[in-house]
């Protein structure tokens, strides 16, 4: 841990007091269960918690973000991971049981893959890894969404399809709701009023 329980609790109440919730990036169960105790409002990461501390989360209505594509992302950079060549490191299998862990529990869970650990058009890797360790593909599309919008406090701006509220929208190859890869194959997108074709696909 980087601060001790004082310093937490400190940072964690003034930032409340002027109304901004806390993110907490910590990967130890200590580091973790401190930033809980604290009063954070989400945790990123979370890969050595405990049963008991994620227990302890959903007491507390603390979402997790676990960020399993940036586990999987500095495996290739440090440790010469290949995915779908390489038997998954230590670390990758730790995030795996913190993730299923939580799921089990209960906890709110968003989609958070650390953006820009892969090249841009790949954040569908976070999702399909969500999948891959137990989420249903619809549990893992609202962990981006709605559920993602809520950690956010931004749940009356974004997140849902309705009216008043801003929204990208995008066509999709396939059901990703069924069947998450495909989320990896848009052929059509709308955003901010104007729309374009994604440039995998046939003209």
């Amino acid at each position: 841990p980087t601060f001790t329980s004082a310093e937490l609790k400190a940072l964690v109440d003034t930032a409340h007091q002027i109304g901004r919730p806390v993110a907490v990036h910590a990967a130890s169960d200590e580091g973790v269960r401190m930033a809980v105790e604290a009063g954070v409002d989400s945790v990123e990461h979370g890969y050595g918690a405990s049963e008991a501390t994620f227990k302890l989360m959903k007491r507390r209505g603390i979402a997790y973000e676990p960020t399993l594509t940036a586990v999987e992302a500095t495996a290739e950079y440090f440790q010469h991971y290949v995915p779908g060549r390489s038997e998954p490191t230590a670390r990758m299998r730790e995030a795996a049981r913190a993730f299923r862990t939580a799921l089990k529990l209960g906890v709110t869970i968003g989609n958070g893959s650390d953006v820009g650990v892969f090249a841009h058009g790949e954040n569908w890797r976070e999702p399909a890894a969500m999948v891959a360790d137990g989420m249903t593909p619809a549990q893992a599309l609202h962990a981006a969404t709605d559920v993602a919008a809520k950690i956010l406090r931004q749940s009356r701006h974004f997140g849902r399809i309705a009216p008043g509220m801003a929204a990208d929208l995008a066509a999709f190859t396939g059901d990703p709701s069924t069947q998450i890869d495909d989320l990896a194959h848009p052929v059509f997108v709308m955003k901010d009023g104007s729309s374009y074709r994604s440039p995998a696909t046939t003209p």
